[in-house]
């Protein structure tokens, strides 16, 4: 009787778990109650009581064969990050700007903050070079021997020099600045006539319409 009960529940299991069936390389129909060590190297089906392809068991892999597939799997996950990113940012600068109106407003209004910059600076310049004539006049006295002028005179023209020097190079970096900003928006710009046409609507054609607008 204990027999009989063992094999029954052992012949349920078995039911319960299904049968894997495969072909080998020798061209052998293999099956077994687990997966079958012969067909390591090819799929083997898994089948249930009722006869149907439970699941396709894939063939196990080598170490190398493992690495190349988890590399491929991380270049496939990051891409998705990528693209995932990209549609996030796309997202954002539609958001950010609805229309060409609103691009062009902000492209204005960040230039307009370099030149108000630029013309303090250009201000500046202006007044260092008006104390330079100040500077050259009294050093009108001394041109036949400059050696012999002040040292608070000398300190005063090292600084005016120096002074002009550094409006010079801060005017330059404002004029590449704006050249940066320009550069920014028009390739912002590229990307927002593709959204704004995606998009449709009052964008799409107010986009569509002044994509031939010089700025």
């Amino acid at each position: 009787m204990g027999w009989v009960a063992l094999a029954t529940c052992l012949g349920t299991a078995v039911q319960a778990q299904g049968i894997y069936t495969c072909v080998d390389g020798k061209g052998r129909k293999i099956t077994a109650d687990r997966p079958i060590a012969e067909c390591n190297d090819r799929a083997q089906r898994e089948i249930n009581p009722s006869g149907t392809v439970k699941r396709v068991v894939g063939p196990t892999l080598t170490a190398s064969e493992r690495n190349a597939l988890e590399e491929k799997e991380k270049l496939a996950a990051e891409t998705r990050a990528r693209e995932a990113e990209e549609k996030r940012r796309d997202r954002a600068l539609l958001s950010r700007y609805p229309s060409r109106t609103v691009h062009d407003k902000e492209r204005a209004e960040a230039l307009e903050q370099i030149e108000v910059v630029i013309k303090a600076a250009s201000k500046r310049s202006t007044e260092l070079a008006t104390q330079r004539k100040a500077i050259d006049a009294d050093l009108e006295f001394y041109k036949t021997d400059p050696a012999k002028a002040p040292t608070s005179l000398k300190r005063r023209l090292e600084e005016n020099d120096s002074s002009a020097a550094v409006q010079k190079r801060f005017i330059a970096d404002q004029d590449a600045e704006k050249k940066r900003v320009n550069m920014r928006f028009d390739e912002e710009l590229v990307k927002l006539n593709q959204l704004w046409r995606m998009a449709g609507g009052d964008a799409g054609a107010e986009a569509a319409a002044a994509t031939s607008v010089k700025k």
